[in-house]
């Protein structure tokens, strides 16, 4: 459990991300989707929310960095 919360703490931004993305991503194949069937992206509504997910967490993991800070106290003699 704890390295699960320790995983979800240091990728909180991609999570973040991904999970906002997924959502437009569907929302925008529910909404404006291709209905030809023409269309690789928006044709499907999981390659959409793929795409969302992708995107979205490459675009937070951008606008929010992740800030890990280094604890290990270093013994001086």
């Amino acid at each position: 459990m704890n390295k699960i919360i320790g995983f979800i703490k240091v990728n909180k931004s991609y999570l973040i991300g991904g999970l906002i993305g997924g959502f437009g991503g569907f929302l925008y194949w529910y909404k404006i989707g291709c209905s030809s069937g023409t269309c690789p992206i928006t044709s499907s509504p999981v390659m959409s929310t793929i795409w969302g997910v992708l995107m979205g967490a490459l675009l937070f993991s951008m606008i929010l960095p992740n800030r890990v800070i280094n604890n290990k106290k270093t013994d001086k003699k």
